[in-house]
Parts: C-alpha cells; sequence; structure tokens
C-alpha cells in the first residue's frame, strides 16, 4: 500500500507555496522524483551569468579615432553531474539519532569555491558563484515510523533554510492495527512495517549520510511489545530507531511547517492528525520572530487519539451522522481538559490568525476540494481554505458511503475507513479554535527533522545568502 504523500513533490522545501521568487531567480520547476530543473536560457544554460573574460580589452571605446568594436563575452556552458547514489562502505550503517556520527571525509568542494572562482562575493557585474553539484552536498536523511505510515526523506541543503529532496519513501503500513483493543503491536502489522523499512535501510545505505535521525512515535510509545518490534527492526532492517516523546513530536511538526506562516501572522493553531495521537501546538507571533518557529510556541498538547485509534473505536467503513457526531464529542471532551487551549484567545478574531494543518486528513480533504483526478503534493501543499470550503468538502464526506470514498482517487481503498476519524478530529480543533482560514500542509516530522538536522550542522551558517 503505497501512500501518496511521498513528500518528494516540491524539490525546495523550506518555501512557502505562492511566495514570490527572489528577485533576480527564475522559478524553479520540479523534475521527477523531485528533483529541481535549473531553468536555462535558450542557449541552454542555466539562468547562473558567467564571470567577465579573461584578458578583456580595458581600453576605452575608441581607438586611434576609430571606435572599437565590443566583442560579445560568450558565457561558458556550465555542466552538472547527475544525482548519483554513493555507496557506504561496507558494514557501515546509518547512524542512529543518539550516536554521534563518524566524521566524514572532507569535503572541501561542497563550501570553498574552486580555484578558478573568486574567493570573496562576485563584484558588479561579474556573474554569481557557481552552486556545488548535487553529489557533493552533505546528504541528510529523516524516517518516521508512526501508527500508520512509514516514510523517509533524504535531501540536501540549498540555501537558507532550505533544502532540497534528492530521494523519498512513503508506504501505509498501519503498525497500529489492533492497537488499541489489545495493547500489543499484531504480527501481521509489524511484519508490514519491517518490509517497509528494509526499503529505507537499502536506500539508506545506497547514499554517504552525514546525519540522519530515524523517529518512532505513538504506536511504538504505547503498545507493550513497541520496544521488543524496535530491536526486531535493528536485526532485520539495520535500522536503530528512537521512540520520541510527544513533546519532541509537536515541536518537529512546527519545525516543519515554519515557511508556511507569513511574516505577518500573528497567530496560529498548527495540528498534526497521526495515526494513533493527535498533536497541537499554540503559536504567538505577536512579539519579534525567531528564524525557528518552534520558539514561539505558548501552548501544546497531544491527544491520545488518532485516526486509526478513533476508527477502531467507533467503525470507519460504516459511519452514520450519529456516529460521526459521537466522535466529534469524544474528541471534544479531550480538547476540555487542554489546560493552555485559550493562550491565543486574544488572537481569535484577527485576520491575521489561522489554522494549519499537517495531515493525511487535511491533505487528502484538499484534494477532494480542488476535484483532484489524481493527488498532486504541487498544487495541495501550501493550498488556502475558507472557512465555507472545509465545512462543505466535511459534509460531503460524511454524506457519502464507504464505496464512494473508495472510488475518489485522494481517498482510495487505503484511506476509506479513516479519512471521517480525522474530519471527526478537524471539526473538533475547529470548534475550539475557530478560524475563518485553514493552510494546508502537505509536510511535518521529517521536514522539521531535517531543518533542525541541518541547522545544528552548520550547513547554512555564514552561506551569504540571507535569512528567510
Amino acid at each position: 500500500m503505497e501512500d501518496h504523500e511521498a513528500g518528494a513533490g516540491a524539490p525546495e522545501v523550506g518555501v512557502s507555496r505562492g511566495s514570490p521568487t527572489p528577485s533576480g531567480q527564475a522559478s524553479p520547476s520540479t523534475g521527477r522524483y523531485g528533483r529541481q530543473v535549473q531553468p536555462r536560457s535558450g542557449n541552454g544554460q542555466t539562468g547562473d551569468t558567467s564571470q567577465h573574460q579573461k584578458g578583456q580589452d580595458q581600453k576605452g571605446p575608441h581607438q586611434n579615432g576609430k571606435p572599437k568594436k565590443r566583442r560579445k563575452r560568450r558565457r561558458g556552458r556550465k555542466v552538472f553531474a547527475r544525482d548519483e547514489a554513493r555507496p557506504l562502505a561496507a558494514g557501515a550503517s546509518v547512524p542512529a539519532a543518539n550516536e554521534t556520527p563518524a566524521a566524514p571525509p572532507p569535503q572541501p568542494a561542497a563550501y570553498v569555491p574552486p580555484p578558478s572562482a573568486p574567493a570573496t562575493s562576485p563584484r558588479p557585474g561579474q556573474g554569481a558563484r557557481t552552486p556545488p553539484p548535487l553529489q557533493e552536498l552533505p546528504v541528510f536523511a529523516a524516517l518516521d515510523l508512526g501508527t500508520n505510515n512509514c516514510r523517509l526523506l533524504v535531501a540536501v541543503p540549498t540555501r537558507h533554510g532550505q533544502f532540497r529532496v534528492i530521494d523519498a519513501f512513503s508506504r501505509i503500513v498501519r503498525l497500529g492495527e489492533g492497537l488499541t483493543a489489545n495493547g500489543r503491536l499484531g504480527e501481521a502489522a509489524m511484519d508490514r512495517a519491517v518490509e517497509a523499512l528494509k526499503i529505507c535501510g537499502d536506500k539508506l545505505r545506497n547514499r554517504k549520510v552525514r546525519k540522519a535521525r530515524l523517529i518512532a512515535t505513538e504506536a511504538c510509545r504505547t503498545a507493550a511489545n513497541g520496544v521488543e518490534f524496535l530491536e526486531r527492526v535493528e536485526r532485520e532492517a539495520g535500522l536503530k530507531l528512537e521512540i520520541i516523546d510527544r513533546q519532541t513530536e509537536a515541536r518537529l511538526a512546527v519545525s516543519g511547517c515554519g515557511s508556511l506562516v507569513e511574516r505577518d501572522t500573528q497567530g496560529v493553531v498548527l495540528f498534526d492528525i497521526g495515526g494513533g495521537s493527535s498533536e497541537i501546538a499554540l503559536i504567538d507571533l505577536t512579539g519579534h520572530r525567531s528564524p525557528r518557529l518552534a520558539n514561539h510556541i505558548v501552548s501544546w498538547t497531544s491527544l491520545p487519539v488518532g485516526v486509526v485509534s478513533l476508527a477502531e473505536r467507533f467503525g470507519g467503513r460504516t459511519v452514520t451522522r450519529e456516529i460521526f457526531g459521537a466522535m466529534v464529542e469524544d474528541v471534544a471532551m479531550r480538547l476540555r481538559a487542554f489546560d493552555g487551549r485559550d493562550r491565543l484567545s486574544h488572537l481569535l478574531s484577527s485576520p491575521k490568525f489561522h489554522l494549519l494543518g499537517t495531515s493525511g486528513t487535511v491533505t487528502t480533504l484538499a484534494g477532494v476540494h480542488l476535484d483532484l483526478e489524481r493527488y498532486d503534493r504541487r498544487r495541495v501543499d501550501g493550498l488556502w481554505m475558507d472557512r465555507d470550503s472545509v465545512d462543505r468538502m466535511v459534509e460531503k464526506l460524511v454524506g457519502w458511503d464507504f464505496q464512494q470514498r473508495v472510488a475518489n482517487p485522494c481517498i482510495g481503498a487505503d484511506r476509506a475507513d479513516l479519512v471521517l476519524a480525522g474530519c471527526a478530529i478537524l471539526e473538533a480543533i475547529r470548534a475550539v479554535w475557530p478560524s475563518e482560514r485553514l493552510r494546508v500542509a502537505d509536510r511535518g516530522l521529517r521536514e522539521g527533522i531535517l531543518s533542525e538536522l541541518m541547522a545544528d550542522d552548520g550547513v547554512w551558517r555564514n552561506s551569504g545568502r540571507g535569512r528567510q
């Protein structure tokens, strides 16, 4: 079961959808597998300008009373090496987050200009320095094993605060299937997860990964055999995963969505509806804004309920309006126990307050809203939906039977029994924090992990490209 949210649809992560392209830069187009295609001019060159030719005539425009013809400068063709997998040494493994990875061999080409390029910033009239080829950039990886999905992103840093996805994997494994009733991970569910993780392990071992963080969330947190399962993963897939707590999960979700919060925003309620839990963070931006959105969290909670656990308790295939109302009330009761729910009450009426959702529920709603024939991450990630549009989509889905949900290309058989549970959680959230606008994010924990790994490693430090 492949998940349509592979996360590789947008090669440059960290740029808000719909944000203006920086002055003087062409808009990137998206190639297959999420690689960015450099914009080219009519002669096949990239948009970067070249330096002045060496030996250019420095004399004035006239010599011996005759006008001197100015020679046309010819641009040098820039060649970019293809992004190929670089195998690790035999026996090497991807370090876990709590281990110190061995220092990689020096890669001066990733940071130091070649001898022919100037060591300082180019002077006016000179071309911009050519960025290093992709295979010379440090590689970072993030893996998120959740209650419903197994997802991997592999990326390299680009401009400050941004990165380019060079590989991605996502599969629905339903690791938490039956967990609500039994308190343990089932054998079939663990088998599915291990098979997916083996693929992730192969992808990671085929690249020279500088740093990686591999996490497991609610299913492994709560299952009696969660730790035992991760020991099996280490034996069979060669990956050492860490179980993160709920506060860390909420912070990473916020870190992954920072670029979708615009500069003039005053307040945001960010929510991540997962398979086994739902994280909610209240973000106050009325003061001085830090480069890290997570620094502005004023309150947060993690509800021990997600689409899998709620659907298993109330049923997901046949959902009447009464059952749907009962699911909404179940979540609302949990939210009423959240002491910090009023920390943004002074901003709820402001036009500069909005909701920001990152989960399969909101991306599915967005896909149905856009009437997509096939899910398209590029159109969904960053999409704004107004209150009436969300109301209509929820009403539409509640009115569909199971087969109608299966038939929708943005839902399908893998999500048809879970999407209404997600809508119930969304409705409970909207009732507590009513907003005229909801922004949809097809990004989350993995992007947050990558952003933090790259920032902590210093790959963006002194990049000379400015801050977001």
